[in-house]
This record gives structure tokens, sequence and C-alpha cells, in this order.
């Protein structure tokens, strides 16, 4: 609206100018000059207004960045005070017999499971003698209750071996989300810019997918030692229709036959 005003009283004004020309001074008006001279005022315009526009906004943005990174101190602050869920040590016990404490070093440190494990209950037993005398059905269930016995000592170390594991970077964690809570309570400029901001994300969301990392490694322990339960059951299971089924096929030959004659009763008079 206004460049067409503007462009109005140029033409006007160069009318008037035009028509003195042309019966005063003798000069002739040329329509096409003057439109350009018109065009060329009314692009200087708008680009005067796209400049002022653009101004505004640059100075807008300055304004929010530095509002931004003079924010008051305490509202940082407020939460520096979150709580903290840190691991505790495994107490050391008494170690009576000297084989209490690798144990609970191995569920802190993680290391020498396997050893501690087996140091701690009773030692695993080789074949039994006489296993290659014994019936096909005999070596079967012995050699179950057998792989019970392995299965559990495997899972029950790799368990203490994962659980140790997790302790022992325990601290180091802490010491990474104490790091970033520091950053992010700062009234520290540099610490509130974009990047900053977005490396801190970045960080957190790392911490975040090592925690379950190591959430998922648990389950899996627990699954494994769900697995072995159920074979303690099943095994148990199968070994009772076992015992059932030798029970009624050598019942009529271990069990002793009473004849008609042994159970009726002789009256003497």
């Amino acid at each position: 609206m206004r460049g067409a005003l503007i462009i109005s009283v140029i033409a006007c004004a160069v009318s008037t100018t035009a028509a003195r020309a042309q019966f005063g001074s003798g000069i002739v008006y040329d329509p096409t000059q003057s439109a350009h001279a018109a065009q060329q005022i009314l692009q200087s315009n708008q680009l005067y207004t796209t400049t002022v526009e653009t101004s505004r906004n640059i100075i807008g943005a300055y304004n929010l960045a530095q509002k931004m990174a003079n924010l008051p101190q305490n509202y940082y602050t407020t939460y520096s005070n979150l709580g903290r869920q840190e691991w505790s040590t495994a107490q050391q016990p008494a170690n009576t017999y000297g084989n209490s404490a690798p144990w609970i070093s191995s569920a802190n440190n993680g290391y020498g499971a396997a050893s501690a494990t087996q140091a701690a209950s009773i030692p695993r037993t080789s074949q039994i003698q006489g296993y290659g005398g014994l019936s096909t059905q005999g070596q079967q269930d012995i050699a179950a209750r057998g792989a019970t016995v392995d299965l559990s000592d495997s899972v029950n170390t790799t368990s203490l071996q994962t659980l140790g594991t997790i302790r022992a970077n325990a601290n180091q964690r802490e010491t990474d989300i104490s790091q970033l809570e520091a950053a992010s309570h700062s009234a520290d400029p540099a610490q509130h810019t974009e990047m900053a901001t977005l490396q801190r994300i970045n960080q957190a969301l790392l911490i975040e997918l090592r925690t379950q990392q190591e959430t998922n490694q648990m389950l899996q322990t627990q699954a494994l030692q769900t697995m072995v339960g159920q074979k303690v059951q099943q095994d148990n299971l199968k070994s009772l229709f076992q015992t059932g089924n030798a029970y009624q096929q050598s019942f009529n030959t271990v069990t002793p036959q009473q004849s008609a004659v042994g159970t009726q009763w002789a009256f003497h008079y």
C-alpha cells in the first residue's frame, strides 16, 4: 500500500513536470524512464523493509541467547539435592573356615567367581564308582542329576561374576552421573549453550543404555537359574514315573503270592 502510494505521488509529479515542460521549456516527457525510476524506488523501499525486519530478528535471537546464558543461578541449584542410590559393598563375613571371603570378594569385583563358588560349596564329584555297570535307565538317572549339579554351578558362577562386575563399575558410573549433574546445575554460560546441552543429553542416553544392558544381563542369569530349577522339577517328575512303572512291572515277581488255601482259617474244635 505504501509502495503504491509512492508510485502515485511520483507519477503525479512527473506528469505535472512533463506538462510544464511540454508547454514551457520544450522538454519532452519519457514515460518509460519514469516507470523505471518508480520501480527502482519501490525496490529500494522493499529492501529497506526487509533489512529492518532481519535486524529485529537478529536482535531478538541475541537477546534470547543472552537471557538463557544469564539465567538466575538459583534455577540450577534448585534440583542439586537429588536423591542418590549408590551400590553398597557386600560386608565381609566371619570367614570361619576360610572359604567365605573369596565369595564376597568376587561379589564385589567379579574376579575369581568360579573358584570362589566351588570353595564355598561342596566340591563337585566325578563319575561315581560303578557308573559303567549300571543299566541304561540307571545311568540316565544319575547323569540327569549330575547335569543339574554342573549346570547349577555354572549359572551360580555366571551370576556371581555379573553382579560383581556391575558393583565394580558402580563407582565410575556414579562419578559420571555426578559430573552430568554438576554441569547441568552450573551457572557457567558455557554449560548452557545448545551444543553443551546436546552433549550432556547424549552422555545421559549412553549411561541409560549401559544400565539397561546390565539389567538385561541380570535378567538373563535369573532366567538361567529358573531353567535349572525347572529342570530339577522335571527330573523328579520323570523319576517318579519311572519308579511307578518299574514298581508295576516287578510287583508280581517281588511280592510273595498267596494261595487260596493260605487265606482260609482253620477251625479246630
